[in-house]
């Protein structure tokens, strides 16, 4: 890392530890349902058509905005609706409008695999602010991974009408790609088809081994050599491309040199600390990524999500236990923390993944 690098990440990680201090939560997921009509082979939550988990009745959730509201837990909150495929309900409008309602902003993430323009009409007059779309590569790629011959199809469909309605109005939408071994090598023609499409904003992700992915992680997993190669292709499409597309990575992992090249902030797992979601079940997490037992942090069935998150958390905001297996002798573990907490299995266990090895092995 240059020395300026180094010097700003010296004041990076004082504004972290004092965000981790006050530990103010400005983004909450809503894992809506656990239901999914595509059976995606990278699916960290392992979702399928039908569920035995039951859906989370809006009644229940605006329970949580109430608390959150009247205990002056959040002042300003981005909600993300999400699943699941969260348009597999047909009252999301009713949860949005509450939403707004209480003074908080909202959006949701979806595979578009039934946006028509009617539903989109009426999920912003519900008051949504903004969508994020699953798009994995041209067709064969995307339709490979997602197991639907219709997946493609659908999804563009539904960024077109996202593209053409936020030319005339505020509305924010990206893209999100997870890249593995079937789009890897597509990667610079598939940049071109979204400039192309008018999509300007663009997130990267790479595989990690939780839920369905784990039983497919070997099959879509890159090489070491092609990660590299991909942060290379991120800070290339940063540096040539910026003025036409706005590419971040996921905010997975410490990265070294490759740090402010591949995404806009310095990497700080936010779980926990500015971060919290609220399950299908009514168990309380940070990101949704974070799903193993040890980081379950309650149950809004059980107390109030502001309880929760004031007394909660202490595994998030003081990772010292993190320090085992790899991480305990790296001696990036100040600027990494032990990477993000999906990553780990449990509170007992070493990081599943370093980042940092990928790259540079280490």
């Amino acid at each position: 890392m240059s020395i300026s690098n180094s010097l700003k990440h010296l004041v990076f990680r004082r504004y972290r530890d004092n965000e981790i201090k006050r530990h103010t939560l400005n983004y909450l997921f809503w894992e809506c349902t656990l239901k999914c009509n595509l059976s995606c082979l990278h699916c960290g939550s392992d979702c399928l058509k039908k569920s035995e988990q039951e859906d989370m009745p809006v009644a229940d959730f605006v329970k949580v905005l109430d608390d959150i509201k009247s205990s002056g837990t959040a002042d300003k909150l981005t909600i993300c609706i999400t699943g699941g495929e969260p348009l597999l309900r047909n009252d999301l409008e009713n949860a949005g409008i509450e939403i707004i309602q209480h003074g908080f902003n909202w959006g949701i993430v979806t595979n578009g695999m039934l946006l028509t323009e009617s539903r989109f009409r009426s999920l912003i007059n519900a008051g949504m602010g903004s969508m994020s779309f699953s798009l994995d590569g041209f067709e064969p790629e995307h339709n490979r991974l997602r197991q639907n011959p219709l997946g493609f199809e659908r999804v563009m469909s539904a960024i077109n009408l996202a593209t053409e309605y936020s030319k005339h109005h505020s509305f924010m939408f990206d893209v999100i790609t997870c890249v593995n071994s079937f789009n890897y090598n597509s990667l610079r023609d598939f940049r071109q088809f979204l400039i192309n499409n008018g999509i300007r904003h663009w997130r990267i992700f790479s595989i990690f081994p939780e839920g369905r992915a784990s039983d497919n992680f070997n099959q879509l997993s890159i090489s070491r050599l092609q990660y590299r190669g991909l942060m290379d292709f991120i800070a290339e499409t940063r540096k040539d491309f910026g003025d036409k597309i706005h590419l971040n990575y996921s905010c997975e992992g410490w990265l070294g040199d490759y740090e402010l090249k591949v995404r806009d902030f310095f990497f700080f797992c936010r779980a926990g600390v500015n971060i919290a979601s609220v399950m299908c079940d009514g168990n309380v997490t940070g990101c949704l990524s974070v799903r193993a037992k040890d980081f379950i942090q309650g149950n809004v069935y059980e107390r109030s999500f502001s309880d929760i998150w004031n007394n909660g958390y202490a595994v998030m905001r003081n990772r010292a236990w993190a320090k085992q297996g790899k991480c305990a002798k790296c001696k990036q573990w100040n600027k990494c923390l032990g990477n993000g907490m999906h990553l780990h299995p449990g509170l007992s266990e070493g990081v599943a993944r370093c980042n940092y090895s990928e790259l540079y092995n280490n």
